[in-house]
């Protein structure tokens, strides 16, 4: 196909060529962004006029610069006797200056406007997980590892009885007396447990534990009921502890934007189990002291049908056994009770029973929920998670290695999975063998715990009695749940906040606000007993009774 040149006039053409030189160049300019303009039909004339616009602009603003700047001085390349300069090079030479003195750092910073932008920001997750470090759950914790108290290295600092552990007790010696091999040498490549060299620690093992572990893990559990239960090891996921426990079956059971009832008061570590990295929701159920704390059925249910009238699907039931904070223990109609509503709601229960193996009532008898299931012909077993941490009932809170025991496959499958996040590490794993293979071990453990949590239970709860302070019965676990209404200013959450930070600022006891337990009735605080030998129970009940005293004053 042949372009045909439209006729142009003469005269149009003289008018191009003539002026000669810069002239024709100057007229191109010109002519050459209005050519649209001239060519065009309307529908042209914005799209070519704004454009040629600007053209002219910078022209004038580049034409204006340039009769600015001084004189450059003459290329040393250049003939001097010349009147015109050397046409094989770039008009620019000799007129660009170097900025030989302003660093790379700040080049960058003047001359890339990307740097100009606002402040970096995080994810609203990210935002969540801060905002919530703010609670006095967190700030006693810190106050605590700023200033800990220490009987004679440090005995002003502060008193911890917030966090849950038993640092107190612990039959280390008993147990390497036992086990001289499981010492660990200067040797690094010496064998320092059965199997457990750095040859055999350095290499992968299943992130959801090691068979020989789990066996270990299910004889301390069944130890731990008092033999009521066998556990069967093919159904235990083992996790970085019982943080990492809970967070995995919430994602296992609920989508985000789903829920899971809670009876409160409950342990407050839920609402970062659950919530910060899953998106699943708590919906806190309110038990009440005239009720002795323990759960209501019928505010269950009345909780389950307010969530779905406001479109929020219920998953699951969150309870614990031994509770956390009261430290009641579960009866078996209670969990009959439970597992009734689950299966009529179609809803799932996680039972967290951490403190299993932490009852001491004498008499007290805790009853598993793996129990029911294995005495019960007509219970729905697929709907049952249990969590249980070794961190806790051994006292190797720094070891974390807890437990989730399930009868849904599919729920165990992903677990296993999911574990690769948050493993036991495998040196973990090896000391665990060696400690909870011992059958004498376990057996003389689980016993003298026991028999040292009674006393120390004991002589706390009375002593605060002796000072006004009664305390809910406490069978299991590592609390007591003190009743400290009558030394509030107010009886209001920020009445209940400003005893708190007298507790902790005047007494130097970090204990936790029911608040953060979600207790609907301001006055009400944990005492984590478990932390104090029977020797640190009078300095407690000294600290208490000063902050009494100013109270009164």
């Amino acid at each position: 196909m042949t372009r045909t040149e439209p006729n142009r006039s003469p005269k149009s053409d003289s008018e191009n060529s003539g002026g000669g030189g810069g002239g024709g160049t100057t007229a191109m300019r010109v002519i050459v962004p209005l050519q649209g303009v001239v060519q065009g039909r309307g529908g042209l004339f914005l799209g070519s006029v704004i454009p040629c616009a600007f053209f002219y602009f910078l022209q004038f603003y580049l034409k204006r610069n340039r009769k600015n700047e001084p004189d450059s001085e003459q290329s040393p390349d250049s003939d001097p006797n010349s009147g015109s300069p050397d046409p094989t090079r770039s008009q620019s030479v000799g007129n660009l200056k170097e900025l030989t003195s302003l660093p790379r750092s700040l080049s960058r910073i003047l001359l890339s406007p990307r740097l100009s932008g606002g402040a970096v920001s995080l994810s609203g997750r990210a935002g969540c997980v801060i905002k919530g470090g703010d609670s006095p759950y967190y700030a006693g914790q810190k106050r605590v590892e700023e200033d800990p108290y220490d009987e004679s290295g440090n005995p002003d600092g502060v008193i911890e009885l917030g966090s849950a552990q038993n640092v107190k007790f612990n039959l280390e010696d008993d147990w390497f007396s036992d086990n001289p091999r499981e010492v660990i040498s200067d040797n690094p490549r010496e064998v320092i447990s059965d199997g457990l060299c750095m040859s055999g620690i350095s290499s992968y093992e299943p992130s959801h534990g090691l068979i020989e572990l789990k066996t270990a893990v299910a004889g301390f559990m069944s130890e731990a009921t008092k033999n009521s239960v066998s556990f069967d090891p093919t159904q235990l996921v083992l996790t970085s502890g019982a943080a990492s426990a809970i967070e995995i079956l919430s994602f296992c059971l609920a989508d985000s934007g789903n829920a899971f009832l809670v009876p409160t008061p409950c342990s407050p570590g839920y609402d970062r189990d659950v919530k910060w990295r899953t998106g699943v929701d708590l919906i806190h159920v309110p038990c009440r002291s005239a009720d002795n704390f323990n759960i209501s059925m019928l505010v269950l249910d009345r909780a389950f049908h307010q969530a779905k009238k406001r479109g929020v699907r219920i998953r699951g039931i969150v309870i614990s056994n031994p509770w956390n904070p009261t430290g009641t223990l579960l009866t078996k109609e209670n969990l009959y009770a439970l597992l009734d509503f689950a299966r009529e709601r179609n809803i799932h229960v996680i039972s967290n029973e951490v403190f299993a193996g932490s009852v001491h009532e004498e008499g007290g008898e805790f009853v598993s929920m793996a129990e029911v299931v294995d005495t019960e012909e007509n219970v729905d077993r697929e709907r049952v998670h249990i969590i249980y941490d070794l961190s806790k009932d051994l006292s190797f809170t720094g070891l974390r290695t807890a437990a989730i025991y399930s009868f849904n496959e599919s729920v165990l499958s992903a677990s296993r999975k999911l574990t690769t996040l948050s493993p036991v590490s495998s040196p973990t794993q090896h000391l665990l063998i060696s400690a909870i293979s011992n059958p004498k071990f376990v057996q003389r453990f689980v016993k003298t715990n026991r028999e040292r949590l009674t006393r120390v239970y004991t002589e706390l709860v009375k002593g605060l009695k002796e000072l006004g302070i009664e305390c809910t019965r406490s069978s299991g676990g590592f609390f007591c749940w003190a009743d400290m209404r009558g030394l509030m200013s107010s009886y209001s959450e920020k009445g209940e906040i400003e005893l708190w930070n007298k507790l902790l600022n005047v007494g130097k006891i970090n204990v936790i606000p029911g608040s953060c337990c979600h207790c609907i009735e301001p006055g009400w605080f944990r005492v984590c007993f478990s932390n104090l030998s029977e020797r640190d129970v009078p300095v407690v009940m000294n600290r208490v009774r000063k902050v009494c005293e100013s109270c009164k004053s």
